[in-house]
C-alpha cells in the first residue's frame, strides 16, 4: 500500500486508472471497535457511480464502494516465472486454438469466429485476440447472427489473470447480459520431467483416433466432425495404453486402460483427453500416457507442455503439480443471453 510521508495509507488511484492492475485496500467491518480490511488485487474494470470493479486473476468480480477504500494504487504485472517455460497469453492463446481447430472459421477484425457443429466450446467460440474492427456493440449483433445462422448459441472464449489478457472485454461482456458458464485455467511446464516421470515402453501411439482410443475417450458417439477437431493441429499423436485383452485394447470393457492426445507445435506440446479406467485409476496410468507423449514432442523438438484443466477437478490438479505444471492464466467462455438469437 501506498504510505504518505507522515505515515498514513493513501488511496493514489482514480477512475482514470481503469485497465490498469490495482491493489486496493478497504475497511470491511465497522461494526464493533476492532477495524476490519480486506486487501484485492486484480486489474480495474470499472469506476462507476462511487463503486470500483477489480476483477481478479481467477475471473471474480469485486465491487468495492469508493467510500470503503483506505488505500490504493497501481501495481506493476505480475512477477515473472522463476522456473519452467516463459510466454505470453497471446503465444499461448494461438498455440492452444492451433491444436483444437474449429471446421469453419471467419475473421472478424483480429477477432476469430470459429464453428464445429457445436462439438466442445472450444471449437464453437469467438477467440478475440485484439480489435474486431468495430464498435463492441456492432461486433456482438455480427456474432449473435453468426452463430445464429448455423444454429448454434454464441459464446465468446476469454481469458483473465496474465498481462494482455481480457478482463475489460469480460466486464463489457457481462455489462451486456452475457454469462460465464465455464472456468478453467491453461498450466504450463517444462517437457522433459514430463518424459522422465514413468517408463512407458508399453504405450502405443498413433497419428489418429482409432476405435479402441475413442472406445475410452469420454465423449461418447463421436461424429465425423468431432473427428477432424481431434486431428486438428500441427502435430498430433494420440497415445493408448492396451486393456488387459492386448493392443487391440480389448479388457473387460472393450476398452484401453488409458489413452491422451498431444499436439506438437513448435516448442510447445499440448496435453488433453488423458483418461484413465475408473477401476485402474491410481495407479500412475496417467502419468505413463504423458511421458510416451511426451517423450515424442521432446523427438520433435518440444521443450514445454501446456494442458488445461478445470478448477473442480482436483485430481488433475494435484497430479499435474506434481508433474511441475502451474497455472499461467484462467479462460472463460460467455455465452449470450439471448441464445443466438438475431
Amino acid at each position: 500500500m501506498e504510505i504518505s510521508a507522515a505515515g498514513r495509507l493513501e488511496v493514489r488511484i482514480t477512475a482514470a486508472d481503469v485497465g490498469k492492475r490495482v491493489s486496493v485496500r478497504r475497511l470491511t467491518d465497522t461494526r464493533d471497535t476492532t477495524e476490519k480490511f480486506t486487501d484485492t488485487v486484480g486489474v480495474l474494470t470499472s469506476w462507476d457511480s462511487g463503486v470500483l470493479t477489480i476483477t481478479r486473476k481467477s475471473g471474480e468480480s469485486v465491487r468495492i464502494p469508493e467510500t470503503s477504500l483506505v488505500a490504493g494504487k497501481v501495481v506493476p504485472p505480475a512477477p515473472a516465472r522463476r522456473r519452467g517455460p516463459s510466454a505470453t497469453y497471446q503465444e499461448l492463446a494461438h498455440v492452444s486454438a492451433r491444436a483444437w481447430r474449429p471446421v469453419e472459421s471467419e475473421r472478424l477484425g483480429e477477432w476469430e469466429l470459429r464453428a464445429a457443429a457445436g462439438y466442445t466450446r472450444r471449437a464453437n467460440s469467438v477467440l478475440p485476440l485484439g480489435n474486431p474492427g468495430l464498435p463492441l456493440d456492432e461486433a456482438l449483433t455480427v456474432v449473435r447472427r453468426w452463430y445464429g445462422d448455423r444454429g448454434l448459441p454464441a459464446y465468446v472464449q476469454t481469458a483473465t489473470g496474465g498481462a494482455g489478457t481480457q478482463e475489460l472485454l469480460c466486464a463489457e461482456l457481462e455489462q451486456r447480459g452475457w454469462t460465464r458458464e465455464v472456468t478453467a485455467e491453461l498450466w504450463i511446464g517444462a517437457l522433459a520431467p514430463v518424459a522422465d516421470r514413468a517408463d512407458a515402453s508399453g504405450v502405443v501411439l498413433s497419428r489418429t483416433a482409432d476405435e479402441a482410443w475413442l472406445a475410452r475417450y469420454q465423449r461418447k458417439g463421436v461424429s465425423e466432425v468431432a473427428l477432424k477437431v481431434l486431428g486438428s493441429g500441427p502435430s498430433v499423436w494420440f497415445a493408448t495404453v492396451p486393456g488387459e485383452g492386448g493392443e487391440g485394447g480389448h479388457g473387460s470393457d472393450s476398452a484401453p486402460a488409458a489413452i491422451g492426445r498431444c499436439v506438437v507445435d513448435g516448442r510447445w506440446a499440448g496435453f488433453g483427453a488423458v483418461e484413465v479406467d475408473p477401476a485402474l485409476r491410481r495407479r500412475g496410468l496417467a502419468s505413463v500416457v504423458m511421458a510416451a507423449l511426451a517423450s515424442r514432442a521432446l523427438a520433435e523438438g518440444a521443450s514445454a507442455a501446456w494442458l488445461q484443466v478445470e478448477a473442480e477437478n482436483v485430481g488433475a490438479r494435484a497430479l499435474y503439480s506434481g508433474m511441475g505444471f502451474s497455472a499461467h492464466h484462467a479462460y472463460h467462455h460467455y455465452r449470450d443471453h439471448r441464445d443466438g438469437s438475431s
